[in-house]
């Protein structure tokens, strides 16, 4: 019963964050197809989904830009604020907000690719981010650090707490080695 439970989990980790990201693309792609409905505007059938998703994307874009001004940040920090203290809104929002914040927000995790070795003595290595090196909060010791490890053609990975003396810089970009870990390395990295 314990595996059931273990795959349920683990399937949420998987579905919710695609989900998720599903049914705002859609939801905002409704709106815009019922705003043309409601001006009667049909130009063809055809087009049609390309004009509402081309401003889709405007619109999300212009949601950037009005969450980056100065006039309206309260109010956008408000909204923030509310969705981070509702009960369960809390647990989807805030890690969804962490997780794209990572990726293309003002606190870019994975901005330090690194070797790890696994297994000193058959030298098996993995690639990986690492994403806190003080995890004194967690009472781990000073010679630890968090790495996150991309699974290959998977949008998940693992969080290992390595000793920072089996950790090696690695002299690439970050998207590159993204890139490379996703592919299950049959993708070039770039100069």
């Amino acid at each position: 019963m314990t595996k059931v439970v273990r795959y349920f989990l683990q399937g949420l980790v998987i579905t919710v964050p695609v989900g998720i990201t599903a049914i705002v693309i859609y939801k905002v792609f409704a709106w815009f197809f019922s705003v043309f409905s409601i001006f009667g505007t049909i130009i063809s059938p055809v087009v049609d989904p390309f004009i509402i998703l081309v401003l889709a994307l405007i619109s999300i874009v212009l949601m950037g830009m009005l969450g980056s001004s100065i006039i309206l940040r309260p109010l956008f920090t408000l909204i923030d604020s509310t969705l981070e203290h509702t009960p369960v809104v809390k647990t989807v929002y805030s890690s969804i907000k962490d997780f794209m914040s990572a990726f293309v927000g003002s606190k870019k995790r994975f901005n330090k690719p690194v070797l790890i070795t696994i297994n000193k003595e058959n030298n098996i290595q993995q690639l990986g981010f690492v994403t806190k090196e003080d995890l004194s909060e967690l009472n781990l010791g000073k010679n630890t650090v968090a790495v996150y490890v991309p699974l290959s053609y998977s949008i998940s990975g693992n969080l290992l707490i390595i000793p920072t003396d089996h950790i090696t810089v690695v002299d690439a970009s970050s998207p590159e080695v993204m890139k490379f870990i996703v592919s299950g390395g049959v993708t070039d990295i770039d100069d």
